[in-house]
């Protein structure tokens, strides 16, 4: 029966529904335990597919009821799925029982755990405690901080801060208000919906409010560079304008300069290549008394569990991020688990009581619960944007529904203007006039590459370091106007394959003059992390040669790429960095933390697995001014609303304390 069952996942592998890897694993099973029931070797293969998938778990009560929903296979492999499972046993109890007795799941050090009806690699079932059991030692509202807040000093600061517009409940200023009687707050919402704003008053709050404010220690992290960089600005806009009289217990430029620079996740705790273990741990703590960590939805599991476990059970963690975007690339939806009732909120009493004694305003009777986990007390969602509207916001909403009817009726609409557009085409050539100059019709998005190629013969000639700083980032800059994203990596529709039929056209074009690997113009993309270089992953540069006192480079073997940080520009040379990618097109993934004035959302002429809502709504969001889909099909758009991301997790049951 093993050699049986192996030879099925061998087929399967060949149809390409499982990956070399998945097949490995079971096999490695099989050696570990010879008497291994099949069923446990075909879950095993299963489980090992999943987590490439980003799931913590397989749950083998769904994969025997309802294997359609589990895995996103063709119907072919579904069908030899429901065979093989019907060629064994399907009654559930059973089959827990047959996988449960192997000695692989025995015992402290075995390679698989088995939790009800979920089975996990073993440090996906450790990563998932660890994150729970942090959780809620840091929600529980009991003791620690709690003690500390004086609701009418606190009161005054929050009308202060966030003066009363009755009769509208305010959520930004309870979110601050709930951070301050908990060591973790976690703050999701929509695009403008004002979360880095929210994040800056309430440290301006916490110093306001702190005995001691000289002392407190704050970081700002995001998973990319981009978004930290972009954190760290929106903080300081935000500061700036918070009210002249509002007393912080600093002097404003003091504040400014007490929150420190803003890091990548790996960065901040220490992560090497060479090991899964951070240099900041439980035993060696991070020296912060605040923590303010945005972009959380592309946030891992295991990140999750290293960035709990680093920060000192005293200090306070702010978690900001949109549970509506795509979650992480690796296993787990932290996030999306962490927001799984915000939406209907679920305050308790005590919680209610302690908004309308904070705040002065009285939470919604229909955000109360006669009972509420304890994280869902530290949880706010803040729901009125204040800058996302217009077409691309209703776009977005429409998508974030699964509302296909509407968010076609908007991309064919004709209104002047054209902030959105749809187009259909037979070749992914169709984007190519959008990649060299934009479209016309709004503003915006008129931005295409040509406009930052275009600025690269006006470099200055013998010109002070100041203005080639200057003119290097103008081109940074108006690089940063456009993208194009795409669903996929590889094939003509996949980011691999327009960044290559991108560079073609422009040098057609005369834009660009490629030479070799490395040429003046080339964007890239950091897709690993080298602290010593000071790059990471997903940070985003432009190859260009360097200054020199004589006003020219000194040809490709001095190239460097130059990237932004805020208003911070630094450079690399080339022949240093081993890990890049051309950047013309990157996929969705790869573009969250980032904005751009004109988007283009590419989806692919076939069928695929990666397509949903969650996608898409992504993909929108990352636009300012102008949106603009290109599909190889057009029934792609509809198909990828009609499919909502669901990442298997047992967090939320762990998680599910009143």
């Amino acid at each position: 029966m093993t050699e049986l069952i192996l030879s099925d996942l061998q087929s399967w592998r060949e149809a390409g529904w499982l990956r070399r890897l998945d097949l490995a694993f079971a096999r490695f099973m099989a050696e570990l335990d010879p008497q291994a029931a099949p069923e446990l070797l075909l879950a095993a293969a299963l489980l090992a597919h999943q987590e490439g998938q980003g799931h913590s778990c397989l749950d083998l009560a769904e994969l025997v009821q309802e294997p359609d929903g589990l895995l996103s296979w063709p119907q072919d492999g579904l069908t030899a799925l429901r065979d093989t499972l019907a060629q064994h046993r399907q009654d559930v109890a059973e089959l827990l029982a047959r996988i449960g007795a192997s000695p692989l799941l025995q015992g402290e050090n075995s390679p698989l755990v088995l939790r009800g009806s979920r089975l996990y690699l073993r440090r996906y079932w450790a990563y998932e405690g660890r994150v729970a059991a942090q959780v809620l030692r840091r929600c529980a509202a009991v003791g620690g901080a709690s003690d500390a807040v004086d609701v009418s000093r606190l009161r005054a600061k929050l009308d202060q801060l966030f003066p009363p517009r009755e009769p509208k409940f305010d959520w930004q200023s309870f979110a601050c208000a709930v951070a301050m009687r908990a060591n973790l707050t976690v703050i999701t919402g929509g695009p403008g919906t004002g979360k880095t704003y929210t994040a800056a008053r309430l440290l301006a709050l916490i110093f306001a409010l702190d005995e001691q404010p000289q002392r407190l220690r704050v970081g700002l992290a995001a998973p990319t560079g981009k978004a930290a960089a972009r954190l760290k600005q929106s903080i300081e806009t935000a500061l700036a304008s918070i009210p002249a009289d509002f007393d912080c217990g600093l002097p404003r430029a003091a504040l400014t300069s007490a929150i420190g620079p803003a890091r990548t996740l790996h960065s901040l705790l220490g992560a090497r290549p060479d090991t899964r273990k951070l240099r900041a741990d439980a035993a060696s703590p991070l020296a912060l008394d605040v923590l303010i960590v945005d972009e959380a939805s592309m946030i891992h599991l295991e990140m999750m569990a290293g960035l709990l476990e680093a920060l000192p059970p005293g200090a306070r963690l702010i978690l900001l991020g949109d549970k509506d975007q795509l979650a992480s690339v690796e296993a787990g939806a932290v996030l999306g688990d962490l927001c799984s009732g915000a939406q209907a909120g679920h305050y308790s009493a005590a919680t209610a009581a302690f908004a309308l004694a904070a705040t002065g305003r009285a939470l919604p009777d229909e955000m109360l619960a006669l009972e509420g986990t304890q994280l869902a007390q530290q949880t706010v969602m803040l729901r009125e944007s204040h800058r996302f509207g217009g077409p691309i916001g209703q776009l977005a909403l429409a998508s974030n529904a699964g509302d296909a009817k509407a968010a076609t009726a908007l991309l064919r609409e004709e209104r002047e203007g054209q902030v959105l557009r749809w187009v259909n085409a037979s070749s992914a050539q169709a984007v190519l006039p959008l990649a060299l100059q934009g479209r016309l019709g709004a503003e915006g998005a008129e931005c295409g590459y040509g406009l930052y190629l275009g600025l690269l013969p006006q470099r200055p000639v013998n010109a002070e370091r100041a203005a080639f700083d200057r003119w290097v980032v103008a081109v940074l800059t108006a690089f940063e106007r456009f993208r194009l994203l795409c669903a996929v990596r590889e094939g003509d529709w996949g980011a691999a394959g327009l960044n290559a039929t991108v560079e073609r056209a422009l040098q057609a074009a005369g834009l660009l003059n490629k030479t070799g690997e490395w040429y003046e113009g080339r964007p890239i993309m950091v897709t690993r992390n080298d602290a010593s270089l000071g790059v990471f992953n997903g940070d985003i540069g432009i190859v260009l040669k360097p200054w020199s006192a004589g006003g020219s480079g000194t040809g490709a073997a001095s190239l460097r790429a130059y990237f932004l940080d805020g208003t911070a520009l630094r450079s690399v040379a080339v022949s240093r960095l081993a890990d890049v990618e051309t950047a013309f097109a990157m996929t969705v993934h790869k573009s969250q933390g980032s904005e751009f004035e004109h988007t283009v959302l590419v989806l692919p002429d076939q069928a695929s697995q990666t397509l949903s809502r969650e996608l898409v709504y992504t993909g929108i969001t990352r636009a300012r001014k102008a949106f603009t889909l290109v599909t190889g099909r057009a029934q792609s758009f509809d198909q990828a609303l009609g499919r909502r991301t669901r990442r298997a997790s047992g967090l939320l049951d762990l998680l599910d304390q009143r």
